[in-house]
């Protein structure tokens, strides 16, 4: 469970800084946050995910606190409610998708 929560966490910190690079964040102090804000908020969801969240419901109220706390978090640093909803939800939407699809690719290979 660690290792899959540490490659989980490494993934996803990856994604989110380049999206935020991709939208043209420069602020290398806004960059290193994304790191710290990832760490608080990747690893308690899935580790509810993991030991006590069952179902479509807790991941979307999980993803939706994340997506609160990140926005919260990135305004303090950008100083901009829309410019950090928007960080917040690029960065979510993205790293979400592409587990999932990593997910999807592991189950298929696993039943071919």
């Amino acid at each position: 469970m660690v290792l899959w929560l540490a490659a989980a966490l490494v993934l996803t910190i990856v994604i989110e800084y380049g999206v935020l690079r991709l939208l043209g964040e420069r602020s290398r102090r806004v960059l290193l946050s994304s790191v710290v804000v990832n760490v608080l908020t990747n690893v308690p969801l899935n580790i509810y995910l993991l030991t006590v969240g069952t179902g479509w419901d807790s991941l979307f109220l999980g993803e939706l606190l994340v997506l609160a706390v990140e926005t919260l978090w990135y305004c303090y640093f950008v100083g901009q409610w829309i410019r950090a909803l928007i960080y917040s939800l690029f960065c979510n939407i993205v790293s979400f998708m592409t587990g999932a699809l990593i997910q999807l690719l592991v189950l298929y290979f696993l039943n071919a």
